[in-house]
């Protein structure tokens, strides 16, 4: 037995993450399983992942130290919806698009678990997002439909009938964080640039501090009238030490105090309405399964956010 794999002790005065109801009617917080891994640019087994989150969950308690001291489950309606099936191609982006756009409704904040970053199409489309703000080292303004092209689709594509959307995202309302040196090339450095998307470096970020970055890219994204902004969570934006089980992931990433604490960040903004953790492949995580916990705290971080708004 692994020490990842040993039972988790009990203690009735010590509740843990993770055992929330199906979802029915109504939530304030609603998780979603979507296992996109098919497009992949490189081999992956991210649809291990939501499986692999939620069972990463438990290892975590609901109380934020404060003061004053705050328990997540007596403050917020949260629930788990289960997966997507068959969730890539465009009849399992169909499937996404409906079934984020149900949750919606129905919610405040939607919480997505990829997955590859493919899943941030139809989230996003289903959220009816009109603003984007992703933590990544890439810029995914590729060409073609994969892990690597979300931005791109979200700006350029028109959605099909069966997509139950028309929407389309000004990219002068997309933000990207975390755009990193020698992972990128200049052809979509100049796309983004001549596109209008505002892009914050790894190094800008740690020169003007996470405070100040959250409030320009919240007043980008959320720009216009009734405003709704998705937060993509690209876990490869992290430091390969904190995040193995990203394929991409690169030495010199952010650090995970970093990542956690933008992501309480952005969520605590009311225009924020949805979200999703991507690029994890739960089968090449480290022994200890660090990136996968790092994933798990980055839902508890967003639920944190979420409470804040209160």
């Amino acid at each position: 037995m692994t020490p990842t794999s040993r039972p988790l002790s009990h203690d009735p005065l010590w509740p843990r993450a993770g055992s929330w109801p199906a979802f029915t009617a109504a939530a304030d917080a609603v998780l979603l399983g979507v296992p996109t891994w098919r497009t992949s640019l490189s081999p992956t087994g991210a649809h291990a992942t939501p499986a692999a989150i939620r069972e990463a969950l438990p290892r975590y308690g609901t109380t934020l130290m404060g003061p004053p001291v705050l328990e997540l489950d007596e403050v917020l309606r949260i629930a788990d919806a289960g997966d997507v099936s068959d969730p890539d191609g465009a009849d399992g982006e169909a499937r996404v698009i409906s079934r984020v756009r149900e949750l919606a409704e129905a919610t405040k904040l939607v919480i997505a678990l990829g997955g590859d970053n493919s899943l941030t199409y139809p989230v996003a489309l289903g959220a009816e997002a009109t603003g984007l703000i992703t933590f990544d080292a890439h810029f995914d303004l590729r060409d073609g439909v994969s892990n690597g092209t979300p931005v791109r689709r979200l700006v350029e594509d028109v959605p099909t009938a069966s997509a139950l959307t028309t929407t389309r995202i000004d990219p002068t309302r997309i933000v990207q964080i975390g755009i990193a040196d020698f992972a990128n090339s200049a052809a979509y450095a100049r796309r983004a640039a001549d596109w209008g998307i505002r892009v914050v470096t790894l190094d800008e970020v740690r020169r003007r501090g996470i405070d100040d970055v959250v409030a320009e890219a919240l007043e980008i994204a959320g720009a216009g009238a009734a405003p709704r902004v998705h937060l993509d969570i690209d876990v490869d934006v992290c430091d390969r030490s904190v995040a193995p089980g990203c394929p991409a992931s690169v030495p010199g990433g952010l650090h995970a105090w970093e990542l956690r604490a933008l992501t309480r960040a952005v969520a605590a903004d009311g225009r924020v309405v949805s979200a999703d953790l991507a690029e994890v492949d739960a089968t090449t995580d480290a022994e200890d399964a660090r990136t996968v916990r790092l994933a798990a705290l980055c839902v508890l971080e967003l639920l944190a956010g979420l409470a804040s708004r209160r």
